[in-house]
């Protein structure tokens, strides 16, 4: 039933139309977003990454332009940790690295693979959930919820990898964002939201006895806050902080185009609870501003980590200002967000850097900018077996497989509001029936593909489309992909490029020698996946047999 499923699990799939007004106030958040980014970054020099860093002592939001959903943030001495939602890509929980909560660098993953069979294909919407990160104890601890297989953990001594295997604290249906505390006599807890399409119930919080090492529950758990009865709608994403004696549970509501940011305290971390919205939309571009992390810096500064939900470029990172009144937190310009502020001060300075996006494959493993669409194999891929170039291999068994279903898509986020992305290919080695090339995934996927049969190459515009039946549960309905137009080539290499504009819209086109390029096909509307802002990367597949393969020799992003 409509009513049992939470808005924030449909906000993301295009197919169902549940909130019209969220949705439109969505569409009317990103083209004023759209224009603000515009102007704030106008002046930045072309052809370089999008950076929220000006250089004077102040920054832009957003501070990450990619989707990072559902992001948490810790600081361990003069380090600041950021991970995020992953969903069913793999390697999976992204673990990113600051000095001065501005500038951020991808540092590893806590999962590899998913040790489920499900996982094999990807599993769109499902997967890793609003994930949180502490430190306690020496051990850095990531705890997910994933809303069909349940409650997980994973730990290491060093954030960027190796992690130890993930535990399973609970086998449930619908527990979701769980995030653990440490109180300072030693007990452990673990609160918890639920998701209404699996569970039954939602806008409810749960709070849990939990092991000091984080690896079992000691109970069923008791009813922290009910939101219905608070006056809230899609209570959940739970984080549970203490400070100047109060226990303080800042949980995002009413959903994700349209939601808001609540803070609820107690001088018992069973409650009863007090509660205040403090950060929501207000007359400023910023839809739905929630979902996050407080983090104070070394001088003691707070600050509060959010997304804001840009299709089609999925749940992008913001960076707001806290200060504290009467023991409640004020966040951003008395609680909307801001879009440009002074740096915060963390006792020194800190070079700009931004996540990674091009990849010149000179390294023996691939860059942490890039996941699979889902579980994958070390055999589809080599950056050894040609020095300097990443080796796709044909997979066999995919290619009469919808893309929107093939796990073996290397992907990475949508980076910035415009960029194209080039990829240089040695094409000479696909065997007949192979296809390879240049893909945008989302829930419409459109791919530049290099067909190899008996005449020689052909360059083909193809376009996949996933529809989803209302609501979540069961699989997509996949049609087999479409053609639009296909030219014939010749040559050993041959580049293929992706052009995206304001919104997503996509222009795809080839060259022979890396400078005159050739558009083809219309123009393409990239769309979110379920969950997951649009994709970009490269396949290859196999029809025949696995002896196919493509070299890439870089995958170069420009701004």
């Amino acid at each position: 039933m409509i009513a049992a499923v939470r808005i924030g699990e449909l906000s993301m799939n295009q197919q169902t139309a549940i909130d019209t007004n969220s949705f439109f106030i969505a569409l009317l958040g990103v083209a004023l977003f759209s224009r603000a980014l515009f102007a704030a970054n106008q002046s930045r020099k072309p052809g370089t990454p999008y950076s929220p860093d000006n250089g004077d002592g102040t920054y832009d939001n957003p501070i990450i332009f990619a989707d990072y959903s559902d992001p948490d943030v810790i600081r361990v001495n003069d380090d600041f940790y950021l991970t995020a939602s992953s969903f069913s890509c793999f390697p999976g929980l992204p673990v990113l690295h600051s000095r001065d909560l501005v500038n951020w660098t991808i540092i590893g993953h806590a999962i590899e693979t998913y040790p489920i069979d499900r996982f094999k294909t990807p599993l769109h919407g499902g997967g890793v959930w609003a994930p949180a990160i502490r430190f306690h104890g020496g051990w850095f601890y990531v705890f997910f919820g994933d809303p069909d297989f349940g409650l997980f953990m994973a730990r290491t001594r060093n954030p960027a990898g190796p992690w130890e295997p993930l535990v399973r604290l609970k086998d449930a249906k619908g527990w979701i964002d769980p995030c653990p505390f440490w109180d300072d006599d030693g007990k452990a807890y673990l609160v918890h939201a639920f998701a209404g399409s699996r569970a039954g119930i939602s806008n409810i919080l749960y709070l849990h006895r939990m092991s000091p090492d984080g690896t079992h529950l000691f109970d069923e758990g008791k009813l922290l806050i009910d939101g219905n009865a608070a006056g809230f709608t899609t209570l959940e994403g739970p984080k549970l902080y203490k400070r100047n004696g109060f226990y303080f549970i800042m949980a995002p509501g009413g959903g994700v185009s349209a939601g808001y940011q609540i803070v609820f305290r107690s001088k018992n971390i069973y409650g009863p609870y007090e509660s205040r919205v403090v950060l929501q939309q207000g007359d400023t571009p910023v839809n739905g501003p929630h979902q996050g992390a407080w983090v104070e810096t070394q001088t003691s500064q707070s600050w509060f980590i959010h997304f804001q939900e840009t299709l089609p470029y999925g749940r992008i990172t913001h960076l707001q200002p806290v200060r504290w009144v009467d023991d409640w937190p004020v966040m951003g310009d008395n609680g909307k967000p801001v879009l440009r502020y002074q740096k915060p001060d963390v006792g020194k300075s800190s070079p700009i850097a931004v996540p990674q996006t091009s990849d010149e494959f000179d390294e023996p493993k691939l860059g942490l900018q890039w996941q699979w669409w889902a579980n994958y194999h070390d055999s589809w891929y080599s950056l050894t077996a040609r020095r300097g170039f990443l080796r796709l291999y044909a997979v066999d068994g995919f290619s009469s497989i919808p893309l929107f279903n093939r796990p073996n898509l290397l992907l990475q986020k949508f980076p910035a509001e415009k960029f194209s992305a080039t990829a240089c290919i040695d094409m000479s080695h696909l065997v007949d029936g192979d296809r390879a090339g240049l893909v945008v995934a989302g829930m419409l996927m459109a791919a530049l593909q290099v067909q190899r049969d008996p005449r020689g190459l052909r360059i083909v515009r193809t376009t996949s489309l996933s529809t989803r039946p209302q609501g979540l549960r069961g699989d997509p309905l996949t049609p087999p992909d479409s053609d639009d137009c296909a030219i014939s080539v010749d040559g050993k290499t041959i580049f293929l490029r992706v052009n995206v504009d304001s919104g997503g819209r996509c222009t795809f086109s080839f060259s022979r020698d890396g400078e005159k390029f050739t558009d083809i096909g219309p123009e393409f509307k990239a769309v979110n996946d379920l969950w997951i802002g649009a994709k970009v990367g490269i396949f290859c597949n196999g029809a025949i047999s696995p002896d196919g393969f493509i070299d890439i020799d870089w995958f170069r992003l420009s701004f």
